[in-house]
């Protein structure tokens, strides 16, 4: 096992890695910008390092630096968390080449699934089923036309670097696809520095379903369910549940194998979601491969029982996975609602600022992954989630009851927040009969 683990990251997903990393006894070593010398995860790990600037092309996209904090404070490891350079397979290389483990797949693995018409081809060659599209990237909007005329409208331009809904437009004429083939690639450039897009159908009204897996060193590769990602705003996840209310047996089966079947052609190790679209019929089509640990994976943790970090280490560790991992089944429902800095009533706006008064719910059933406290300043220049609350149960409605109580518990002042949205949703007749698709929040504010 590890001695000491850098983390690579900020927030919330920070404070998770300490806490599994103090559960395993391994040291660790927090690494923070200008911006967040008063968070949490500078306060609670054993060692930190300031590595530059506020905005994150000064600090937590810096290879360079973080490379450097690793070698002075003597780690064994890097965990990434989500996001910044969770998935940068240069990063993952540089790593390899200093002799410090990668707590994730392979650089190779990454590279495959991080770009989008490659994971495409890829699912499509050991034949799990993708929605039509173009043969990879679409070079021009003449180009994107000629796709849109063979496969039919509506259709989604995404980018293959893609992530966090940015660089992603539906097109349901010659007209919105032009101007949203150029709006998506320079989405695309500015967030992720690559505009490269391809083009695929549109599926209409789909749940977002993924598929959690586990890969070890040795070639084994296990799901552990999956979560409904489906409520959503502007394609940016807000609420997740376990089990899906759309799910049966023999869904979860084939979904199960076939993400277990992507993940073993490319060679994966460590925690990863296969991300799928599925109708109102059954269907399911694969969207893309998240190779790295999820926003969401307390909701799975809470239904399988599962420290989901806590193996994610020992596997990176070179521990196999054992036979308790070889047909797990839901043992509880679990939901969990991103409480985001951010104002519903006026287009998400971010709302940065002092947090006055903080008070998290609690009680039988009920789990918050926060790093948010009174007096805590929310910097402008990262994610707007300061928190997850999760809620769980014995089954849906009693999980939906908790989180309702929940949201009414939770008081954060002096900022806006989406905690009043949520306590909306849980109340809808829709959501609690399990009838929503991705379209659920835009409906929402239609009425």
């Amino acid at each position: 096992m590890f001695d000491k683990i850098l983390i690579a990251n900020r927030g919330e997903i920070a404070l998770r890695v300490i806490r599994a990393c103090r559960d395993l006894g391994i040291r660790t070593l927090a690494v923070y910008s200008d911006a967040d010398v008063d968070s949490l995860h500078v306060k609670l790990a054993d060692e930190a390092i300031c590595i530059g600037k506020a905005p994150a092309s000064e600090s937590y996209l810096k290879i360079d630096r973080i490379i450097s904090a690793a070698e002075i404070g003597d780690v064994d490891a890097i965990h990434p968390g989500y996001g910044f350079l969770s998935e940068n397979a240069q990063f993952a290389e540089v790593c390899e080449s200093c002799k410090i483990k990668f707590i994730g797949p392979k650089s190779s693995s990454i590279r495959m699934m991080g770009d989008k018409a490659v994971a495409r081809e890829t699912a499509r060659k050991v034949g799990v089923p993708v929605t039509p599209g173009s043969a990879g990237v679409v070079e021009n909007d003449q180009q994107a036309l000629k796709v849109a005329a063979q496969i039919g409208y509506p259709v989604i331009i995404k980018a293959v670097a893609g992530g966090g809904g940015r660089g992603m437009r539906p097109a349901h004429n010659d007209v919105s696809l032009v101007q949203g083939f150029n709006a998506a690639k320079l989405e695309a450039e500015k967030a992720f520095g690559n505009g490269t897009v391809y083009i695929e159908k549109l599926i209409e009204h789909p749940h977002h379903v993924e598929i959690q897996v586990l890969g070890d060193k040795y070639g084994k590769v296990v799901h552990i369910g999956e979560r409904d990602c489906s409520i959503q705003r502007r394609n940016q996840k807000l609420l997740e549940e376990s089990p899906s209310p759309l799910m049966t047996p023999a869904l979860r089966k084939a979904m199960g194998r076939a993400a277990i079947k992507l993940a073993e052609a490319v060679n994966y190790e460590g925690a990863g979601t296969l991300e799928f679209l599925v109708d109102d019929k059954g269907n399911f089509y694969f969207m893309e491969m998240n190779t790295r640990i999820q926003v969401e994976h307390p909701v799975t943790e809470e239904v399988y029982g599962i420290d989901l970090v806590r193996e994610q280490i020992k596997l990176a560790a070179g521990e196999r996975l054992g036979r308790e991992f070889d047909d797990l089944q839901p043992q509880r429902h679990a939901i969990e609602f991103r409480v985001n800095a951010e104002d519903p009533d006026n287009d998400f706006r971010p709302s940065a600022g002092r947090i006055n008064f903080y008070l998290p719910p609690g009680g039988h059933g009920i789990r918050v992954d926060s790093h948010s406290y009174t007096g805590y300043h929310i910097p402008p220049y990262y994610d707007s989630m300061i928190a997850k609350l999760i809620a769980f149960g014995p089954d849906r409605r009693t999980a939906m009851d908790r989180m309702d109580r929940a949201l009414h518990e939770y008081k954060i002042t002096g900022i806006h927040t989406t905690i009043p949205l949520g306590q909306q949703i849980l109340r809808d007749p829709d959501f609690r009969r399990g009838q929503y698709s991705t379209h659920f929040i835009e409906r929402f504010f239609k009425r």
